[in-house]
């Protein structure tokens, strides 16, 4: 449902008008709003990189696609010992090639109208790169892999979301802000399988594929506040790094 708060404007039918003017998010590419201007390192980002605020040994060179990235992603990239460098979400394959894994950040709008970065991940599978979604990454890296995803009728937001590891077969708690969605039958059928579903709905909250080194999930291991039960996810990708090697 849409809305609109104001202390100008205060005629109730314009402001009716304003709100029944707001876009659908079917179709809506809002990561060009957001992304980065031009490629950063992240010291640009991070001010303490640590607990301790000493910088780890660095092991593993890591891009992020910046689709509207949270600076605690880039932290938790840091603190396990990744050099990492954000590019902007038009960044084309050929500069992300070089890295020893590309992480796929979280952002806003409907994940099938962000098809420059679709385009980037299809050319970076097909190199066997180590990559990592979260949020709107996961399901650009669905589209990618040839999945397809939908508009979910209720969307997931907010904190203490109980997902299943299908995996572990353990429940986390987790914090999530979407409203698309990876569908299962069409990841299925082009390699993939759901490793994270939503015990509220069933939805598929998190992916990998059963031959590529890519995994993705749908909520934000990084978030904070919040619980940790994901953060174990952060060590997954330098496992698939590190098997790379």
């Amino acid at each position: 449902m849409n809305g609109v708060l104001s202390n100008v404007e205060l005629d109730d039918a314009k402001l009716v008008e304003r709100a029944k003017a707001i876009p659908k998010m079917s179709g809506l590419d809002l990561v060009k709003f957001v992304t980065s201007d031009k490629v950063r390192h992240w010291k640009d980002f991070v001010t303490h990189d640590a607990p301790n605020g000493k910088t780890p040994p660095f092991k593993y060179k890591v891009a992020v696609v910046d689709c509207g990235v949270k600076f605690n992603i880039i932290r938790s990239l840091v603190r396990r010992g990744c050099d990492v460098t954000v590019y902007p979400a038009s960044a084309p394959a050929k500069e992300l090639e070089n890295y020893d894994g590309v992480c796929l950040s979280n952002g806003p709008g409907d994940p099938e109208a962000v098809t420059y970065t679709i385009a980037t991940v299809k050319d970076l599978l097909k190199k066997d790169m180590p990559i990592f979604g979260i949020c709107l990454g996961h399901q650009i890296l669905g589209l990618a892999l040839g999945a397809k995803t939908y508009k979910l009728k209720f969307g997931h937001h907010g904190a203490n979301h109980p997902i299943r590891n299908e995996i572990t077969k353990k429940v986390e708690i987790t914090s999530q802000n979407h409203g698309f969605c990876v569908e299962q039958k069409s990841l299925e059928a082009v390699g993939g399988e759901v490793t994270h579903v939503n015990l509220n709905d069933g939805a598929v909250e998190g992916l990998r594929h059963k031959s590529m080194p890519v995994f993705s999930v749908q909520y934000h291991p990084e978030a904070a506040p919040g619980p940790h039960d994901a953060s174990y996810l952060f060590d997954q990708f330098l496992t698939n790094m590190e098997a790379k090697k």
